[in-house]
């Protein structure tokens, strides 16, 4: 199994943006928006090796739906990694607070994550490109 920086170099050496490495895991950086800013919802673990990447949907931009509504269509736009291979591990709500009022709520998203196992590197390496492509928050139509 290659090993944090083994994988930091593949990527580095594909033309990708490494937005940190936290244990075995190497996130890598997407731009977000015409802004951009830096977010991170794809990661490279090392052990074992496998590429995994976070879908969400936003309550603000639902207003009303209910949490279970709003991991449905997160979990649709996963809709071609699951076809691909991709499972789905945890979900979540997460609490967006005010950088200004720490008890204040912002939005909330609720998020779901899906994991690939990759038998080598340059696998690795082919999935973070699909993980890039794909839409990664939920939008009203």
């Amino acid at each position: 199994m290659p090993t944090p920086a083994e994988i930091k170099k593949a990527l580095f050496q594909a033309g990708f943006e490494v937005y940190r490495t936290r244990g075995d895991a190497v996130h890598v950086a997407e731009r977000v928006r015409e802004n951009l800013l830096m977010d991170s919802g794809i990661v490279v673990g090392a052990e074992p090796l496998r590429v995994g990447f976070v879908v969400r949907a936003q309550r603000n931009d639902f207003p009303g739906a209910a949490d279970e509504q709003l991991f449905e269509r997160a979990r649709g736009l996963a809709e071609p990694a699951v076809a691909r291979g991709y499972t789905e591990g945890e979900s979540a709500l997460r609490d967006v607070r005010d950088p200004g009022d720490g008890e204040r709520t912002l939005d909330t998203w609720c998020e779901v994550q899906f994991e690939k196992p990759v038998a080598s590197l340059e696998l690795a390496v082919s999935e973070v490109g699909f993980a890039l492509s794909l839409e990664k928050t939920a939008l009203p139509r």
